[in-house]
């Protein structure tokens, strides 16, 4: 049977250097992102590889979700779920006594309810020992200024990771620190500075690939902490 990943935000970064690392291993996948044109250059390049289904849209939108869960349903099944969509916010960040609230809620739409909304759409359609892998942060269990909007909804995803793990314990349950990368988000956090010295995404995708095929139980991860992988 042909193994199967969902991975949101899938057309920069981690995502699909992730989903090209899949592909290349015969996976088929469903993948989104909010830019069209962007999510179908990613198609593209994948589908040399294994059956992509592309669908371009927001994670904050309900029909959305129910779409991606319905290409799931038509693949025969999930083996792995990856929440790796996620939006800084303002940039530059402010502190959190001067945080815009309307702003702060979408992020957390985005970054948190989006994310649980897909986990129990999905849910149905996981095959036995599936994989569930949400990308969180170091902002999200440490108190860094000027990182209160972003990193407190990483530390909610990380909780609500940690109570599903709990409640579904047939699941492989992650919730992963990718550490910092040279990445769009990253740069909007810095808008202005070089980037350059972070490692590029590639770099953390043998960690991840070692939680999708590994045995761990459900719990935290930092990528440059799972030992036996190569940097």
């Amino acid at each position: 049977m042909t193994t199967t990943a969902l991975i949101t935000g899938a057309s920069r970064g981690l995502g699909l250097a992730l989903a090209k690392t899949l592909a290349e291993k015969k996976w088929n996948l469903i993948i989104d992102a909010r830019g069209q044109e962007a999510l179908e250059q990613a198609r593209q390049e994948l589908s040399k590889y294994a059956e992509v289904v592309a669908i371009p849209g927001s994670v904050s939108d309900e029909n959305h979700l129910q779409n991606l869960v319905e290409a799931a349903k038509k693949l025969g099944g999930l083996d792995v779920l990856v929440n790796n969509a996620s939006i800084l916010g303002v940039s530059p960040q402010p502190t959190l006594a001067n945080y815009p609230l309307d702003v702060l809620g979408q992020v957390y739409k985005v970054n948190v309810f989006a994310p649980l909304r897909l986990m129990q759409l999905a849910l149905p359609t996981f095959r036995a020992n599936a994989g569930l892998i949400n990308i969180s942060s170091d902002a999200g269990i440490e108190g860094y200024g000027g990182w209160g909007g972003y990193g407190s909804s990483k530390a909610a995803l990380e909780h609500l990771s940690k109570v599903f793990a709990a409640e579904h314990p047939e699941l492989s349950v992650y919730w992963l620190d990718p550490g910092d990368m040279n990445t769009a988000l990253h740069q909007e956090a810095f808008p202005g500075e070089d980037i350059s010295d972070r490692p590029l995404p590639e770099t953390s995708v043998p960690r991840l690939l070692h939680l999708i095929e590994s045995d761990l139980p459900s719990g935290r991860y930092k990528a440059r902490e799972l030992l036996g992988v190569a940097a």
